[in-house]
């Protein structure tokens, strides 16, 4: 009887170098940004409206923690270990590699057509009944269709797409709206915002919203399979449907 060799196992191309790279650089960067920038807020947990606002002012509203500086009225009786130095260092630095990254990530977007090939939803997508549709999806728990395994659904390319091109835009800009040297060079930039202290509470909010996104994001990776998912942004291709098991 004649053997038949078998198959030769295929791959198929999934996320090209930049963003991989772009990806795990973003990672890093927003990592660090939460970590520093949970322990700016606990040095000061309250947040106000306008150009300014300190412990003598009214807070818009406050988190209901100890704060690292005892001259923070809290209404607790002790205080949180101050890390406010390293922490305001770091958050800069890693807020610069964010900038950098997302510049490098949108200019080999767009001279790739990344975003038009695989962010931009196809023309009869673009509705909300499209975009429910995939939502019910989620919610049975149905499987994903084969060609997710090479291309993002519509709620994906959505939900990306306004991370890339409103919230993390959002979070820079009300990032660099806090800093005394910005405000000094474009104010108009800040105060359209409302003021800096304005600014430190959309950029807290925002924050929050990228943060949202984060842990959605990770659930959706363990729930459709990890390795499944994150292989393809590690090494840059994903296995075919006949090697999935």
């Amino acid at each position: 009887m004649p053997v038949v060799a078998s198959p030769a196992r295929t791959q198929t191309p999934r996320h090209a170098a930049f963003v991989r790279v772009t990806h795990w650089l973003t990672v890093i960067a927003f990592t660090a940004l939460l970590i520093t920038g949970g322990e700016i807020v606990i040095s000061h947990p309250r947040f106000y409206w306008g150009e300014t606002g300190n412990v003598n002012t009214q807070p818009l509203f406050t988190i209901p923690i100890p704060s690292s500086r005892d001259t923070v009225p809290t209404g607790y009786k002790y205080v949180m270990p101050d890390q406010n130095g390293w922490s305001r260092y770091l958050h800069f630095q890693a807020a610069w590699l964010l900038v950098f990254t997302g510049a490098v990530y949108l200019i080999a977007g767009f001279a790739s057509g990344h975003f038009r090939k695989n962010l931009v939803p196809a023309p009869g997508q673009r509705t909300l009944s499209t975009h429910w549709g995939r939502i019910a999806r989620y919610l049975r728990r149905a499987p994903p269709d084969p060609t997710e395994a090479l291309s993002y659904n519509v709620l994906q390319r959505t939900t990306y797409l306004a991370v890339i091109f409103i919230l993390f835009p959002l979070v820079i800009w009300t990032g660099l709206a806090l800093s005394p040297g910005f405000n000094a060079a474009f104010p108009f930039f800040v105060n359209i915002l409302g003021g800096r202290q304005s600014a430190r509470t959309l950029h807290f909010f925002v924050s929050g919203a990228l943060l949202l996104f984060l842990v959605v994001h990770i659930v959706m990776i363990a729930v459709s399979g990890f390795w499944t998912r994150t292989r393809p942004m590690i090494i840059g291709r994903s296995a075919s449907a006949e090697e999935e098991p």
